[in-house]
Formats: C-alpha cells, sequence, structure tokens
C-alpha cells in the first residue's frame, strides 16, 4: 500500500513540475494541489525528489520544484517540527541561520537609506557599515563548510543525496551574490552613484531573498530529516567536526562551548574490525593503506627515529631505485661517504628540532627532481623519524593559467 501512495505522489509531483513549465502561476498550483499530500514528512519529501533525480530530472528543476513544496506544504511541514537540542549540530546552525537574517534585515535597511540619499557624501556611514555586513555575510563561509563537509556527507550515507545537493547549489548560488556585493561596495567611490544605488537595491534584494529561501528549505525540510534519520553516535561524530572546521563570528560561543563539553562526555570509542585501522580523520584498511602509498605520485622512504630505513612506497615511476633489503639498514650506509656528514647533520637538527624541512633538487636524465626531507613528529613535538619525499617536477615547471575540474574532459 506505502509503495502505491508514493508512486501516486511522485505523479502529482511531476504533474506541479510539469504545470510550472507550462507557465501556471505557483498560486493556482498551490490551490489545485493543497488537499493532497496531508501529512507529507520532509524525509518523504526528500525520498521522492532523490528518484525524480534519478529519473532524469535536473537540480535546478527540483530547486523550482522545492519553492512549490514549501508553498504548498508550509503550514504542515511546520506543524511536524522536531525538537532540536540547542547545543547539538543543528541547534547550532538553526541559531546562525537567525543570525544571518538579522544581518540581511540590516542590508536592507541599510540600502534603503542609501536609495533615499542624493549625493553620495551624504551616506558615508551608511557604506561603512555596509562594509561589515558584507564582511559578516562572507564569515558564514564556516557556516557553508559545516554543512557540507560534515552534515552532507552523513545524510548521504543514509541515502539522502539529492536535498543536500540542491542546497550546495544554492550556498554556490550565495556565495556569488556575496562576492558581487563586496566588489560592489569596494567600488562604491568609482561609480555613478544612481548607478551604485540600483546594483546596490538589486544585490540585497537577491541575497536577502535566495538566503531566506534557501534557510527556510534547510530549516523545514534538510534539518527534520537529519534529525529523522542520523544516529546518535553520527552526531556526536559530528560536532567533532564542526569544531575542527570552526564557526563564524557571529556564532554564539556560549552554544560552542557547551556543545563540545557535551560532545566530550559523550564520546564513546567504536570497537575496531581486525585489520582496519583508526586515524583521527578516518579508517582504512591494511590494504587501502598500501594501495593509497603506491599510488602517490612521489616517492616516499620513511627513516625511524633511531636512523633505520623502515619502510618505502613502490610507486609506479620510481625515480631512485629502492629494494626490500635496505629494510632494517641505517640511513648511513644508503649515502655515499662523501655526504653522511650532511645526512647527520639534518637528523641532528630534526632530532633537536631546530629545523622540520631540508629541501635540495638535482638534474638526473634531463629531468628536474625535487628531493625534500621532513621531520616527522607526533601531537607533543617528539621526533618520530624522518620522512624522504622525492618528486619530478620538470613537468610542473611549465604549468600556467588554470585548469579547472569542469575542463576535464578524460
Amino acid at each position: 500500500m506505502g509503495g502505491v501512495m508514493e508512486e501516486e505522489r511522485k505523479k502529482i509531483l511531476k504533474e506541479i513540475l510539469r504545470q510550472l513549465h507550462a507557465g501556471v502561476p505557483t498560486e493556482q498550483v498551490k490551490e489545485r494541489f493543497k488537499q493532497f499530500l496531508e501529512g507529507v514528512s520532509p524525509l518523504e519529501i526528500a525520498k521522492i525528489e532523490q528518484e525524480l533525480v534519478s529519473e532524469g530530472i535536473s537540480r535546478e528543476e527540483l530547486q523550482r520544484l522545492c519553492e512549490v513544496h514549501l508553498t504548498i506544504f508550509k503550514e504542515q511541514l511546520e506543524k511536524q517540527r522536531v525538537e532540536v537540542t540547542p547545543t547539538s549540530p543543528i541547534g547550532i546552525l538553526l541559531e546562525e541561520h537567525k543570525m544571518l537574517q538579522q544581518i540581511t534585515e540590516k542590508l536592507v535597511m541599510l540600502t534603503e537609506k542609501v536609495q533615499r540619499a542624493e549625493i553620495p557624501d551624504s551616506v558615508i556611514e551608511e557604506l561603512s557599515q555596509l562594509k561589515h555586513i558584507v564582511d559578516e555575510l562572507l564569515e558564514a563561509e564556516k557556516h557553508y563548510l559545516r554543512e557540507e563537509n560534515a552534515l552532507f556527507p552523513v545524510l548521504e550515507r543514509h541515502g539522502i543525496s539529492e536535498p543536500p545537493a540542491i542546497m550546495w547549489m544554492e550556498h554556490n548560488q550565495l556565495r556569488e551574490k556575496k562576492k558581487q556585493l563586496k566588489v560592489l561596495i569596494e567600488n562604491f567611490t568609482k561609480m555613478n552613484f544612481s548607478d551604485f544605488k540600483r546594483q546596490l537595491g538589486e544585490l540585497a534584494k537577491a541575497v536577502n531573498d535566495m538566503l531566506n529561501r534557501h534557510i527556510y528549505k534547510e530549516n523545514n525540510i534538510l534539518f527534520p530529516v537529519a534529525q529523522r534519520v542520523v544516529t546518535e553516535q553520527e552526531w556526536v561524530d559530528m560536532m567533532k567536526d564542526f569544531d575542527e572546521i570552526g564557526y563564524c563570528c557571529f556564532t554564539p560561543t556560549r552554544l560552542v562551548a557547551k556543545a563540545v563539553k557535551d560532545v566530550k562526555e559523550s564520546a564513546e570509542e567504536k570497537p575496531m574490525l581486525e585489520g582496519v585501522l583508526k586515524f583521527e580523520t578516518g579508517t582504512l584498511t591494511n590494504e587501502e593503506v598500501e594501495a593509497i602509498l603506491n599510488s602517490l605520485p612521489v616517492d616516499i622512504t620513511f627513516v625511524d627515529k633511531d636512523d633505520v630505513v623502515k619502510f618505502f612506497n613502490k610507486a609506479e615511476k620510481r625515480i631512485f631505485v629502492r629494494t626490500k633489503a635496505i629494510i632494517g639498514r641505517k640511513v648511513q650506509l644508503c649515502h655515499p661517504q662523501k655526504s653522511i656528514h650532511v645526512v647527520n647533520r639534518i637528523l641532528d637538527a630534526f632530532k633537536k628540532g631546530e629545523k622540520d624541512v631540508a629541501e635540495f633538487w638535482i638534474q638526473k636524465g634531463g629531468r628536474l627532481i625535487h628531493i625534500r626531507y621532513f621531520a616527522v613528529r607526533d601531537k607533543d613535538g617528539k621526533y618520530l623519524g624522518t620522512l624522504e619525499v622525492t618528486q619530478d617536477i620538470t613537468d610542473l615547471k611549465k604549468i600556467e593559467g588554470e585548469k579547472r575540474l569542469l575542463d576535464w574532459e578524460g
């Protein structure tokens, strides 16, 4: 029965989209469908959106559909709000949303003052405040980074990938508008005042409208979905990620301090599976670690604190030959007699904490080879050994301009 109902809902959502494309006003669409999908949850909406994209609807189209969701389901979505702990990741994001809305309210108010002015000299104070407002809006970057790198991946793990993808798309649209606003205000003195006022009005309205729509979608669809699918341990881990990425200048410090304290008290170590290595930033199997190290486009060799060679990777095109026979050998024996004194000086400087890097470059077979030694230390600064990294940089030195991800043709 559930499957039949979901199929029916998908049909209706597609019909809504079709009518919008045909130019039917949103209000008419709302009137026609407001009795339908009574009690639909944000999670159901997210899942249906997911299927629509897999069936070929673009994210831009889906973004428009989200607007209609909010128009049609506004009342019932608000009725279904889940109670949120203020010091949870969602609680912090919600509080930042309130602060962002206050900031854009000030943006609109200051813009209106500028619009009413006759001459540039009468808005010097407003311009100063607008610069501060734009800086605060740009400071929201850490808010977006926490959503994109801590919240969204967890939702994707639970099969919820389209709503985060749309929100990320909107983050980028907001980023672009905010940058334009910053450039406009910086060029105030170089512009005709009436042109400045017109552009400021357009950009301030765009930022305010986009931000408010975006926040409403996250508060009423994305966050409630997260509340339903994210596990307790995932929230704890997410809070650690939040803390590592950092907060905005307007994030209430009391919330952050309490949240960090709560995480420390509730954190539980998960039992590790055999053959799995746990790192601070994730887990890998032995097989994955070896494959990753061998995939690096550099030769690496690790010498431990006692100057004994412990490891080297098997990069596809090694620059210097390494055999397993050197494992367990003193590093001094791997160098010509004439350079041993330099090797010892480097290791000694690393051990004493006087240096952290030593680098050299040589010509070999017509190629430019960059050789670097790095002191490897633990969190407390204790010397663990030295890592040699060798790289052919001949082709890297020729790189100019840009080649972006979107330029890739395979």
